[in-house]
């Protein structure tokens, strides 16, 4: 009962139910319109019949993923799908497989990731709408998201444990078997697919206390290489907290106590010399 429904009906009316069902799969028929963003080279809305695979949408229609980058996972379903990993790209696009992925069709999503996405931010992000849409009417839907959101946070800032990672886990899977609608059963979605197939980022925020991708500014470092820097002062001067020490044409080195790990000092640098580890 949507605009995307209503206009299938006068190409069933016109060429029949049998020749629509032609153009998917046996189980799902027809066409289904994607909204293709993200880390593609052509973003859009596209239309493929269902049944297409995730490489032909990305790199056939899409273009590959911008920037030279790698692909690392493809996020279907909108803010309550799921993350599927980059190996899977020849999957089938329909209901079922989707559903099979961890992931669901939704409102029909699609947002490519590269190798400079965090899994754990992501999942993140889209667990805050999840969290924040929620009427407040069930317990598992209203509570479970947030602390969920509680552990997520913890973990993007490096105070969480091997066991938080467990509890995540345990917590999710309730929210999404005891919620009373739609939104708290298929909330966790993000969380429970990267921690089947990028568990190894949720570790490494756990246990080495550093985010891979580098999005994670609590677990970032600013350093300057001396052999780089030329005391331009550009840094010293952007920097907002002041934390930036150096005279002109001497190398500069940043305060690690004052840092708010900001990043602009990375930003504005032109010789390279400012390190984000």
């Amino acid at each position: 009962n949507n605009v995307e429904t209503f206009v299938n009906i006068p190409a069933i009316i016109n060429y029949g139910g049998e020749w629509f069902n032609r153009l998917g799969t046996q189980k799902s028929g027809g066409t289904k319109v994607f909204a293709l963003a993200g880390k593609v080279r052509h973003t859009g809305l596209v239309e493929v019949p269902l049944g297409t695979t995730l490489r032909e949408i990305v790199y056939d229609i899409g273009g590959g993923v911008s920037g030279g980058k790698m692909l690392k996972a493809i996020q279907t379903g909108g803010p309550a799908g799921g993350c599927i990993p980059s190996k899977w790209l020849d999957l089938e696009v329909d209901f079922d497989s989707l559903n099979q992925a961890g992931s669901i069709m939704g409102s029909g999503g699609m947002i490519v990731l590269d190798e400079d996405d965090c899994m754990v931010d992501i999942a993140k992000f889209y667990l805050t709408f999840s969290q924040d849409e929620s009427c407040g009417k069930c317990t598992p839907c209203r509570e479970g998201t947030t602390r969920m959101l509680e552990i997520l946070e913890k973990i993007t800032t490096g105070k969480a444990t091997l066991e938080d990672l467990d509890r995540l886990s345990r917590l999710a899977k309730l929210v999404q078997c005891s919620s009373l609608c739609g939104l708290g059963r298929a909330a966790p979605n993000p969380v429970l697919s990267t921690l089947k197939h990028f568990r190894e980022e949720y570790l490494a925020h756990v246990v080495d206390k550093r985010c891979p991708s580098k999005r994670c500014v609590a677990l970032l470092r600013f350093e300057i290489d001396p052999e780089k820097c030329i005391g331009c002062t550009v840094c010293a001067r952007n920097c907002p907290v002041e934390c930036i020490d150096g005279r002109r044409r001497e190398p500069h080195s940043i305060r690690q106590d004052k840092c708010v790990k900001c990043g602009r000092c990375f930003e504005v640098c032109r010789f390279n010399a400012v390190k984000r580890t």
